[in-house]
């Protein structure tokens, strides 16, 4: 996990919604869709949920953590969601974290990274780029070995079925 001064307390907090978030990530994998899930979060109530959905919803924006904005913004009127927490099983694309930067979102907390295009430590940090008018603090690796297994697994049978 990031070195952000996190304490026993905040790590157990972190667990509590990334295993909300790994939930929506298996009603993911139900659907066939890449198992990734997300909860958006606004003083310890959760406001916003979602999963993948680009294959049944027909829309490659169908993304877990733009549903879970999308409905977090519903949930408080607001498109700005400052003061907010994003919890995602693994590390956002570059549409994810520019939805997030336009909502306003504080914090982001994910499980495992996304070595191909993580675009907040794994190939950008767009979270913190100097040419966006917000920054986005990132804490990784929560609940880790269980976010990067959903993917694997879910892979794993892809491949063993074609």
């Amino acid at each position: 996990m990031s070195s952000t001064g996190e304490s026993v307390a905040d790590l157990e907090t972190h667990e509590r919604w990334m295993a909300l978030a790994l939930a929506e990530a298996e009603r993911a994998r139900q659907l066939d869709e890449v198992p990734v899930g997300a909860v958006v979060v606004y003083r310890d109530r959760l406001v916003g949920v979602g999963c993948n959905r680009p294959i049944t919803s027909n829309d490659p924006t169908s993304h877990a953590e733009i549903q879970a904005i999308r409905q977090a913004c519903d949930s408080e009127q607001n498109y700005r969601l400052l003061g907010t927490t994003m919890y995602v099983t693994i590390e956002p694309c570059v549409m994810c974290v520019g939805a997030m930067v336009h909502a306003r979102i504080d914090t982001v907390v994910f499980g495992a990274r996304e070595p191909k295009a993580g675009a907040l430590v794994s190939q950008m940090t767009l979270g913190q780029a100097p040419h966006f008018n917000h920054e986005l603090q990132v804490i990784e690796g929560v609940l880790a070995e269980e976010c990067r297994l959903i993917m694997q697994t879910f892979f794993k049978s892809k491949r063993s079925k074609a």
